[in-house]
């Protein structure tokens, strides 16, 4: 897939094997499952983070197989669920890093092209979330804010 503001195609990532019934050699209940995942959400993991941790340590190669559930379907189950959505929270933590970038290097035009990207990404998401009602209508993004919402 082409990339929206580069000519470069890029190289796709990988997929995840299409087997949707969890293996015969995992140890683990669904119930098990849900738990885990509700003990490192209480922990403050973030979804991502947390399918990370049950691949490497616990070995559970996918939540979804096992559980018929997602990860952010089991955490607002257990009511759990991040206030700000993790990529748009990934986004806005970036934004914090170029500012910082940009304040020490003035001239640095291409920091300024990849600050003016990211924040048309950050409206994108904000809109696209405003439409489905994962955050609230009256929720605005701005520069300054940026550092408060993450915490």
């Amino acid at each position: 897939m082409a990339r929206r503001y580069s000519g470069k195609h890029g190289k796709h990532g990988s997929t995840k094997p299409v087997r949707k019934v969890p293996p015969s050699w995992l140890r683990y209940k669904p119930f098990e499952v849900e738990k885990l995942v509700l003990k490192l959400a209480k922990e403050g993991k973030s979804s991502a983070e947390i399918g990370i941790t049950l691949r490497d340590m616990y070995g559970i190669p996918s939540v979804r197989a096992v559980t018929k559930k997602k990860i952010m379907q089991i955490m607002g189950d257990g009511k759990l669920e991040p206030k700000i959505p993790e990529d748009l929270k990934n986004l806005i933590t970036r934004i914090i890093a170029i500012e910082k970038h940009a304040s020490k290097n003035k001239n640095d035009q291409t920091c300024k092209r990849g600050l003016q990207l990211t924040e048309s990404k950050i409206r994108r998401l904000v809109k696209y979330y405003k439409s489905n009602e994962k955050i609230p209508q009256d929720w605005m993004y701005t520069r300054e804010q940026a550092k408060f919402l993450i915490k």
